[in-house]
């Protein structure tokens, strides 16, 4: 197997320096609903105005799903969410970057003949 050149080493290398910077990255949306408790005399909900809780919604085989997010780790959903959408804008620009170098690379080496 031949060697890979020094300069993709060098770009894996920022790549995952990069990637580690958008971790955890998350897909999906965070809502916040407001539900009715148990309590039968609850002023809250006496009021209408129920108890906040919030959803993460994702899909997962096709299918869609929610999960309910504690309060406390509210902000670190959110900052996973913020995360993966910077990781698929980024995404979307190295692809065309990759393959115009790789295309460079491909034009470069020697050609061999036929025959």
């Amino acid at each position: 197997m031949p060697a890979r050149p020094r300069a993709a080493d060098t770009l894996h290398r920022e790549f995952l320096d990069q990637l580690a910077a958008l971790w955890p990255p998350f897909k999906g949306s965070l809502t916040e609903v407001r539900k009715p408790c148990i309590r039968p005399n609850c002023p809250a909900c006496a009021r209408g105005d129920k108890h906040p809780a919030f959803l993460w919604t994702f899909r997962a085989q096709g299918r869609r799903h929610c999960l309910y997010v504690p309060a406390e780790l509210v902000a670190q959903v959110r900052q996973g969410l913020d995360n993966g959408r910077r990781l698929e804008e980024w995404l979307a620009e190295l692809g065309p970057t990759w393959l115009r170098g790789w295309r460079q690379q491909r034009d470069a080496a020697p050609r061999k003949s036929k025959g």
